[in-house]
C-alpha cells in the first residue's frame, strides 16, 4: 500500500492511501496509531474489527480507534481502493467529542451528510479548493461525530458470497449512477430477485440500493461543484438527476446548504459552514 502524508498539523494529519491488494494477497493484523476517519473515494475492501466484519465501498467511512487492532481484506475485491484518512490528536478529539463508542463504530455506510464533505476534503487535498485541508478535515470530523451520535447501528452478518454480490452491485451502481437505474435493473445485474437483492444489499452495506444510488450521485455532484465550472443544472443532469429542483432539494438536505452555497464554500467562503462546526477553525 502506498501511504503519502499530505498534511501534518498540531491537531490533525492527513494521509492519502492507495492500495492495490487483491484476493491473492494475505491479510495481516494492523494497529491504529491514532483515532481517525478515512473517506473511501474509490474501490472496495473488507474491514475486520473487534469481532465484526464490514464491507466498505466508495463513500463509506472507516473509523479507527487509537491503539486498537484491525485487519483489511481483499478476498473478493479486485479493483483496489483509495482513501483519504484524517488522523486526529487526543486534543482535537476532546474538542469534537471523544466518547469511545463513537470511535469504535468501525464503519459508517455511505451517508450523504458525510460524503459531500468527504468530496470537499478531497478537492482541498488536490489543491482545487480555497478551503484549506485542515479546515475541511475538521468540518468532516465534526460532522461525523454529530451524525454517528444520532445513529444506531446493527452489525452486519452474511456469507462471503452474499458480501461479494452486495459489493459488486455497489461498484456497478457507482460506475453507472448517471444512468437510469431502478431496483429491478440492479437486481438483474446481481442475478437476484428484487426482494432478495434489496434485503441482501441493505443488510450488508447499511443502505438500500436506491439510497446508495442517490448518494453516489450526490458524491459525484459534490466533486463537480467543487472542481468544475459547469452550471448547477448541468451538474445535476450529468450525475443522473432528471429534475433540477429534486437535485437542489436533495443536495441541501444532505449538505445543509444549497449547491450554490456549497460551491461558494469550496471556493473559500468560510461563512457557509461556520454554523455547522463543532470546533473553531484556525484563521
Amino acid at each position: 500500500m502506498a501511504a503519502t502524508t499530505i498534511l501534518r498539523r498540531a491537531a490533525i494529519s492527513v494521509i492519502d492511501y492507495q492500495c492495490s491488494a487483491g484476493p491473492t494477497d494475505k491479510p495481516f493484523v494492523e494497529l491504529h496509531g491514532n483515532s481517525s476517519i478515512s473517506y473511501v473515494r474509490r474501490g472496495s475492501f473488507g474491514y475486520h474489527y473487534r469481532g465484526e466484519s464490514f464491507e466498505l465501498v466508495a463513500g463509506s467511512i472507516l473509523v479507527g480507534h487509537r491503539g486498537d487492532e484491525y485487519m483489511c481484506t481483499h478476498d473478493h475485491h479486485v479493483c483496489g481502493d483509495e482513501c483519504l484518512s484524517f488522523q486526529l490528536t487526543p486534543a482535537l478529539l476532546e474538542m469534537i467529542g471523544d466518547r469511545t463508542e463513537i470511535w469504535r463504530t468501525g464503519c459508517v455506510p455511505p451517508l450523504p451528510e458525510l460524503m459531500v464533505l468527504g468530496e470537499l476534503a478531497q478537492s482541498a487535498a488536490e489543491g482545487r479548493s480555497d478551503v484549506s485541508l485542515d479546515e475541511a478535515g475538521m468540518l468532516f470530523a465534526a460532522r461525523f461525530v454529530e451524525v454517528v451520535s444520532a445513529r444506531k447501528r446493527n452489525p452486519p452478518s452474511a456469507r462471503a458470497r452474499d458480501r461479494r454480490r452486495a459489493v459488486n452491485a455497489a461498484l456497478w451502481m457507482d460506475a453507472h449512477s448517471h444512468e437510469s437505474i431502478d431496483l429491478e435493473r440492479a437486481a438483474r445485474e446481481a442475478g437476484l430477485s428484487a426482494f432478495h437483492f434489496l434485503r441482501l444489499f441493505a443488510g450488508i452495506l447499511g443502505v438500500t440500493p436506491h439510497q446508495y444510488l442517490v448518494r453516489s450521485r450526490l458524491r459525484h455532484a459534490a466533486r463537480l461543484l467543487a472542481d468544475d465550472a459547469r452550471s448547477i443544472t448541468a451538474v445535476a443532469l450529468d450525475v443522473g438527476f432528471a429534475d433540477l429542483s429534486n437535485f437542489v432539494r436533495t443536495f441541501h438536505r444532505a449538505a445543509g446548504v444549497s449547491p450554490r452555497s456549497f460551491r461558494r464554500a469550496a471556493k473559500g467562503d468560510r461563512k457557509i459552514f461556520q454554523d455547522r462546526l463543532a470546533v473553531p477553525l484556525p484563521r
